[in-house]
């Protein structure tokens, strides 16, 4: 935000629903996440005496979570929103297939992450958490969402199968369960003919360890395979937060280009 703000760049952020708001975060929840970020442009057009009109230009941009709902918002963008002036959309390390995710995440230092992520659909979509969960998964679960990302050690390498009244784990009860199935498959980003009509780059690290690297660069694909102009950048600097700097600076030139109104390579070629 530093960066964009000494840029000259106008800056609006979400905190998403949930945050600051009644209700359970709905972490991971595609279309929750993409309405939010573009609501809040919408409301920083509004904002009295501001500079920002109707017709500013815009480029949307995230990390992580933050790189899902860009991408979101980016895919509804000309269904939802299209009376914003989008130029381009950044998404770094987005988490494309929440599947594959908890794949990587179970067992695993940021096992925290499947609780947040089993929250928040429970609470989009009504589900019950008895169906799923023991009596100590529930807590667990409950406890999870009081807690922040800096609170993630509290279930480092965490088996979730002792959560549940399977006694599978949470990633393999998103994949067999017909209606925790279901609801994942919604998330999918690149799915279901959507894909941002304006020019995106996606940032992804290889040796990401909380989202898969292929994860990033199957989006890739999928959008250009629906005609999207992508840039992607794989990075080299290890883990989930090694990656972020490196592709946050390269962002920035994204960012120029697209509000100069200059072309902008294509990485179809290569996905």
């Amino acid at each position: 935000i530093t960066s964009l703000l000494s840029a000259g760049y106008t800056v609006v952020a979400t905190d998403y629903e949930g945050l600051g708001t009644e209700g359970t975060h709905t972490y991971m929840v595609r279309a929750a996440q993409a309405h939010a970020v573009l609501d809040s442009v919408r409301a920083a057009q509004d904002v009295e005496g501001a500079d920002v009109t109707a017709t500013s230009p815009v480029a949307l941009a995230g990390y992580s979570q933050g790189g899902g709902a860009s991408a979101a918002a980016a895919e509804i963008a000309p269904d939802y929103a299209p009376e914003i002036n989008l130029k381009g959309a950044f998404s770094g390390a987005p988490p494309a297939d929440l599947n594959a995710v908890a794949n990587q995440l179970e067992g695993s230092l940021y096992a925290q992450f499947l609780l947040y992520a089993m929250a928040g659909h429970m609470e989009a979509y009504d589900l019950d958490p008895t169906d799923y969960l023991n009596e100590r998964g529930r807590t667990v679960v409950a406890d999870a969402t009081e807690g922040c990302v800096t609170d993630v050690l509290e279930n480092a390498f965490l088996r979730t199968g002792v959560l549940t009244r399977s006694g599978l784990p949470l990633s393999t009860l998103a994949a067999t369960d017909p209606t925790l199935s279901k609801v994942l498959a919604e998330q999918r980003l690149g799915a279901s003919g959507r894909a941002p009509e304006v020019p995106v780059m996606i940032a992804h690290s290889i040796g990401d360890d909380v989202i898969p690297y292929g994860v990033g660069k199957q989006l890739g694909s999928d959008w250009c395979d629906k005609g999207t102009r992508v840039t992607f950048d794989a990075g080299v600097v290890p883990t989930h937060v090694g990656g972020m700097p490196g592709h946050i600076a390269k962002s920035m030139v994204f960012f120029e280009d697209r509000f100069a109104g200059r072309n902008q390579l294509s990485s179809c070629w290569r996905l």
